[in-house]
């Protein structure tokens, strides 16, 4: 596995790394399995896939401790590899399917979360801990401080963002240096690529992109109209049987792609997403071993240049993104 630097000065990881959100939430419960989760994500490690991301809200707390309980059972020398990150801020009020969390990030729950959070993981101190989104409610100041005591503290090696704009990032900058930035980017959904991205180049931060697979729709696998009602798709405007037929040129494209390069849709999707920087690493979630080897093969596929045009060029998708 072809390695970078998470971000400046930080540890090196794998270039493709692990998300391991739908192995307990917003996807098909009927599909889960804890211990092939478990297996996957020790299988991820042998990989070299060594990044792996989690939140306190996945489950609510289910992937934290079904995490733990991976990391906890691998050699001393594979879990000296592990970059371990995981997030607080978002709260799981309402479990209705397609209730989106609420949001806390007052400073007295940050570090109550901290605590919950090294508990479940069993561990003393978390890598990278991310604000998974920024509160209203609560000035960023306050939010960013604490988590900023938790680095003095020992508890945090680093802290990193999620979800935010630049301004957001400028602000908590000047209090603490911002790690790492996690936001969703893909051949779908490219917002970051205007300002988020390029402040993270300026300042040395990684980027972290979830669903660059588009939530597997550029996977080239799913089926309009097959999810079932606690799989959020089932309640996302881009998987509707009309946005999904619309949005069909842009799966074809990336289907030729592959087909130029003996690789799968998936593959140059990540390679793609690969491509937009230094500090990029991708976290594509997945549930099964061979999902996991085919996606960590997209980190030796380097697209050639009139084939990174060929996708930029690509239309918008039908349909929000949430």
């Amino acid at each position: 596995m072809q390695t970078r630097e998470l971000f400046s000065g930080g540890p090196t990881v794998g270039a493709i790394g692990l998300g391991c959100m739908g192995m307990s939430w917003a996807y098909s419960p009927a599909e889960r399995d804890d211990d092939r989760s478990v297996a996957v994500i020790r299988r991820a490690v042998d990989l070299g896939v060594t990044l792996i991301d989690t939140a306190d809200v996945y489950g609510p707390f289910h992937n934290e401790e079904l995490v733990g309980r991976a990391l906890a059972g691998l050699a001393p020398a594979d879990r000296e590899r592990v970059t371990l990150a995981t997030k607080a801020g978002l709260v799981a009020r309402d479990r209705t399917p397609g209730k989106v969390p609420s949001r806390d990030g007052r400073p007295e729950h940050i570090k109550a979360a901290c605590q919950d959070s090294l508990r479940r993981l069993g561990v003393d101190v978390i890598d990278l801990y991310q604000l998974h989104r920024v509160d209203p409610e609560v000035p960023l100041a306050d939010t960013w401080g604490a988590m900023a005591e938790l680095v003095e503290a020992g508890y945090v090696r680093a802290i990193g963002m999620s979800e935010v704009d630049v301004t957001e990032l400028n602000g908590a900058a000047a209090i603490h240096p911002v790690a790492t930035v996690q936001s969703e980017l893909s051949l779908w959904t490219r917002g970051p690529l205007t300002d988020v991205l390029p402040w993270c180049a300026r300042h040395g931060a990684g980027f972290i992109p979830f669903s660059p697979l588009g939530r597997g729709f550029l996977t080239g696998t799913l089926k309009a109209g097959s999810f079932e009602g606690k799989d959020f798709r089932a309640h996302n405007p881009r998987f509707g049987v009309d946005a999904m037929a619309a949005n069909q040129q842009i799966l074809d494209t990336v289907v030729a792609v592959a087909g130029r390069h003996g690789a799968t849709p998936a593959q140059v999707a990540l390679a793609w997403v690969l491509a937009q920087g230094d500090r990029v690493v991708p976290i594509p979630g997945t549930k099964r071993p061979e999902r996991l080897d085919e996606n960590a093969g997209a980190a030796g596929l380097v697209l050639p240049a009139a084939d990174l045009a060929t996708l930029d060029a690509l239309p918008e998708p039908v349909g929000s993104r949430y």
